[in-house]
């Protein structure tokens, strides 16, 4: 077990809460903000806006925050880059869908079609606009995609947490640009969500690696290329998610509030709850809080 202190200012902490409340369980002792109990770790925001991360993955939680004091204090990102490759992925914090990634490189020659389309991260662009651009950015960029369906993920998530999950994508999508034959920059970025060396470590079991990495946190606010993999892998998750739609004839929620749980219970009793499998992330906190209902529901 590790533990990591951290200060933390305000938003940050809001951010873990909303990042990790959903999917773990959640107390507040004396003179704390809030305290998550994740997986492999705990994570205690105090009062005095301190922020304990402790067990197994604390670095893996930690990791976010720890870098990002680090690039704002010390180093200067690498930005303007022209020839450049990037990669990002979507779907890691909904009950429902798949987890998708994309790697992207970005060319000299995709400047102006990036500034005609006010190419921008996926987060800040609403899902009709990505409807309509993706489909210009796919043709013209050279990209991959892998779309990781729910079947898949909760196969693989028994023996693997979701960062190892994501570090395996990320390094597969890079490997299928290489296997395309494309020319890949000298320069290509992770949006981080672990540590350089902890990433590198999930890969140890894989016949290859794609080492050529910058990481950087919130890298698809500075980097075209990392924009435009964050737009293509959005768009193939909504692609996936109107077929889950469509197959099971009934509106399905994104994120992982109180009404996901709800429309988790809608679907199991048309559907039943063998095929939540099919389309959740049944490890999320949500399977249980929808188990309660069920129950009290009988």
């Amino acid at each position: 077990m590790s533990t990591i202190t951290l200060v933390l200012n305000q938003k940050q902490i809001d951010e873990i809460y909303k990042v990790f409340s959903n999917s773990s369980n959640t107390t507040k002792p004396n003179y704390t903000q809030y305290q998550l109990k994740v997986e492999n770790c705990t994570i205690t925001a105090y009062n005095s806006k301190k922020v304990l991360f402790q067990g197994g993955d604390a670095s893996i939680y930690a990791s976010k925050y720890q870098s990002s004091i680090k690039t704002e204090t010390i180093n200067t990102p690498i930005k303007n880059t022209s020839f450049h490759a990037g990669s990002d992925e979507v779907g890691t914090g909904d009950y429902f869908g798949p987890v998708c990634v994309c790697a992207a490189i970005v060319t000299n020659d995709d400047i102006r079609l990036l500034k005609e389309l006010n190419v921008m991260d996926s987060k800040m662009i609403n899902d009709k606009i990505i409807l309509e651009i993706a489909p210009k950015l796919i043709k013209q960029i050279q990209h991959s995609i892998l779309i990781l369906t729910n079947s898949k993920y909760n196969i693989i998530k028994a023996d693997n947490n979701l960062n190892q999950i994501k570090a395996k994508l990320h390094n597969k999508a890079y490997l299928n640009l290489v296997d395309k034959g494309y020319e890949l920059p000298q320069f290509a970025v992770v949006d981080q969500f672990a540590p350089k060396d902890l990433y590198f470590s999930y890969l140890k079991n894989e016949p290859r690696i794609y080492k050529q990495l910058h990481f950087e946190t919130k890298a698809e606010n500075k980097y075209q290329a990392v924009a435009v993999a964050s737009i293509i892998a959005r768009y193939y998750f909504l692609q996936t998610w109107k077929k889950m739609e469509d197959k099971y004839d009934m509106t399905l929620l994104k994120g992982a509030s109180d009404k996901v749980d709800l429309n988790a219970v809608e679907f199991i009793k048309r559907h039943g709850i063998e095929s939540l499998h099919d389309i959740a992330k049944v490890h999320f906190k949500n399977s249980d809080k929808v188990k309660v209902l069920l129950e009290n529901n009988k």
